[in-house]
């Protein structure tokens, strides 16, 4: 009777010592998901865009009136 109760306390603490078996996760794309994403960095490329435009022609018209 002995034994059996060494086995038993062996199985409870080799359960917990086994190391997580790493489960392969299926990646899935929601396609909603990634046409909101090229939404946005198409909206944030055009601010982009607008920004740099606005501030190059300020930057014209300043240089345009200092030197003349």
């Amino acid at each position: 009777m002995k034994n059996a109760g060494l086995n038993i306390k062996e199985k409870l603490v080799a359960k917990y010592l086994e190391e997580d078996s790493v489960k392969p996760q299926t990646k899935s794309s929601d396609i909603n998901v990634l046409l909101n994403r090229i939404e946005l960095n198409k909206k944030n490329e055009s601010r982009k865009k607008l920004y740099f435009s606005a501030a190059a022609s300020t930057g014209l018209i300043l240089f345009g009136l200092i030197i003349f």
